[in-house]
């Protein structure tokens, strides 16, 4: 293959939710291809563990704790990579949690829908807001955020999680025409069953609400594997994928 495609060599790739599943697998992935690679995520242990294995395969990582869902310590981060490294040229937005799966609207916490929200909506929207003037500065800048079948295609087996992934998939389409004229680039990426803690998690209750096993619960789902979406979002990264638009599916 043609080492030229899909290059993201030197490139500065930003990752939230990089500590596991498909911001880890996309970090390794990217690291592994050349790109200085920033990982966020709130996980500090289990992030700074993938940033020291990527440097000891001989890749450029740095991790970065933070809670995307706090205005001042996002924005605090994001000035100081400004200082550090000048400019980002791909921000990818993989934080995400489900939490609530099977409950009736009824059912449901007021507290659990509002946490669900903050960290899938309204974190996503604050890496970005402070993201933007770094990836304008790249000239050819690309945002990429993980929004999901659920709530866009489909249903979820949670209404906080299906809807923060729909308002996720409008983020993305509302800020693709307001950063088109800044050379930024942004597409959605809506992943299907992917075999994640979240989703392994996910099944598992499945498995328990509908009483059977959950070996047999997880055969049946079929999952895909992390590396399969990180892929994509490897070539999205790229600026061969500058023809490509809008809201993306994956299995």
């Amino acid at each position: 293959m043609d080492d030229t495609i899909a290059d993201i060599r030197g490139k500065k790739i930003l990752i939230t939710g990089a500590a596991q599943g498909i911001g880890e697998a996309t970090a390794r992935l990217c690291a592994a291809r050349g790109a200085t690679v920033l990982l966020v995520d709130v996980k500090a242990e289990k992030g700074e563990a993938v940033a020291a294995s990527i440097r000891e395969s001989g890749g450029q990582a740095t991790f970065h704790a933070l809670d995307i869902r706090k205005d001042p310590d996002v924005q605090a981060l994001f000035a100081q990579l400004g200082e550090t490294h000048g400019h980002l040229d791909v921000l990818i937005c993989a934080a995400g949690v489900l939490l609530g799966a099977f409950l009736q609207p009824e059912e449901f916490p007021v507290d659990t829908f509002d946490f669900v929200m903050e960290v899938n909506v309204r974190g996503t929207f604050l890496c970005t807001k402070y993201a933007t003037p770094l990836l304008a500065r790249s000239q050819r800048g690309v945002m990429i955020l993980i929004a999901s079948g659920a709530g866009v295609s489909g249903g979820s087996s949670s209404i906080a999680y299906g809807t923060s992934k729909g308002a996720v998939n409008g983020l993305g389409m509302t800020l693709a025409s307001h950063l088109a004229s800044r050379n930024i680039r942004v597409n959605v990426v809506c992943p299907g069953g992917i075999a994640t803690e979240m989703k392994l998690t996910n099944v598992k209750d499945a498995a328990e609400k509908q009483g059977r096993p959950y070996e047999e619960m997880l055969a049946a789902s079929n999952l895909g594997e992390p590396i399969g979406v990180a892929r994509l979002l490897a070539y999205l990264a790229s600026d061969d994928g500058d023809y490509v638009r809008r809201t993306l599916f994956t299995r």
